[in-house]
């Protein structure tokens, strides 16, 4: 089945020769994974970047079952950026299909294996009223520690990683430690 790969522009007119362009790059991962339910390439213009190299900006993202792969690239012409941002895909597929079907490794938790420290807890003044800027709703897909650590790297998410843990039944929060390591957080209805 040919990949349907929806494509989204922010402040970039949306022709037929990248639309030709994206389509014909993107579909070539195709061949990499299997399962990929959604292919989604944003592509914008990025006005206030600070470097004029880095204002063309394409994002592929990849969903599929139990794995979300994301990958941005910047460059002074959309089409460079698409193809580093393929290329980087390529690499990022290769790295997961490698671990994932290397194993799992000794079945350690990460929460035993980080040392699970709660953050700290800021106080609000009863005054402020937090401001809710943005709303997300997501899947969970069932994994363990070690795949929601992996999951965490491929997304690029660099503080945090919410998930469903497959060995507990329950939601895990993953976060990135000052020092390198992970804690996990295990939360309980009391």
């Amino acid at each position: 089945m040919p990949m349907n790969i929806e494509i989204f522009t922010r402040n970039i007119d949306l022709n037929d020769r990248i639309r030709e362009y994206v389509n014909k790059k993107v579909s070539k991962l195709d061949r990499m994974i299997n399962d990929v339910e959604e292919t989604r390439v944003d592509l914008a213009y990025v006005k206030s970047a600070r470097n004029a190299a880095d204002r063309q900006v394409a994002q592929i993202t990849l969903r599929g079952r139990g794995f979300i792969l994301r990958v941005e690239e910047r460059s002074d012409d959309i089409f460079a950026a698409i193809d580093e941002a393929v290329d980087k895909m390529q690499r990022q597929i290769s790295r997961y299909k490698g671990k994932h079907y290397r194993g799992r490794g000794d079945g350690t938790p990460a929460s035993a294996v980080a040392g699970v420290v709660a953050p700290p807890e800021e106080e609000m003044e009863e005054e402020e009223m937090p401001i809710i800027a943005r709303r997300k709703t997501f899947t969970l897909a069932p994994m363990d520690e070690l795949e929601a650590i992996e999951q965490m790297k491929l997304l690029g998410h660099e503080n945090f990683f919410v998930f469903y843990n497959a060995n507990t039944n329950a939601i895990n929060v993953l976060y990135r430690r000052r020092d390198g390591t992970y804690g996990l957080i295990e939360p309980k209805i009391g």
